[in-house]
């Protein structure tokens, strides 16, 4: 009988041990858990503020990037507007000059006429070659005035 009650002390002794034994366990799990837990916490916010990093950076250099490339295209715009508001400026100016001058040129006829009627065919030959010239001077400085504007850029 000693021996049965030998074998059923021990038998005792081995379940109280295996019950015991998880909440041991349990207790140091719980606290690795929580360590863990924090852990994992700490590593997300430093992913997160990784992440928020990258792309702000991402976005500053896109947002420089395209505020130079729009600088640089109203730059060019600009000049390109320049150089046709000057060109139509001479064009404008010269157009104003040749009109002011036929209109000279045809009251000169027009009196000449009236009191000198041969002198009008002669007037009229040299008016003509007059125009032709500053016409010919007008298209010159037109041209001169479209290769400096396109050099100067």
């Amino acid at each position: 009988m000693k021996t049965v009650r030998l074998i059923s002390s021990f038998a005792t002794f081995a379940v109280a041990s295996a019950l015991m034994m998880p909440a041991v366990l349990s207790a140091q799990t719980a606290g690795q858990d929580m360590h863990n837990a924090g852990t994992d916490t700490k590593n997300a916010a430093d992913e997160t503020g990784h992440a928020v990093k990258k792309t702000t950076k991402r976005t500053y250099h896109k947002t420089k990037h395209a505020t130079k490339h729009a600088a640089k295209d109203t730059r060019s715009g600009t000049a390109k507007a320049a150089d046709k508001t000057k060109e139509g400026g001479t064009v404008a100016v010269n157009k104003t000059k040749e009109t002011s001058v036929k209109a000279y040129d045809r009251s000169k006829e027009g009196v000449q006429k009236v009191f000198d009627p041969k002198a009008e065919k002669k007037s009229k030959v040299v008016d003509k070659t007059r125009e032709t010239k500053m016409d010919t001077s007008d298209k010159m400085n037109q041209e001169k005035q479209k290769v400096q504007d396109s050099t100067s850029k």
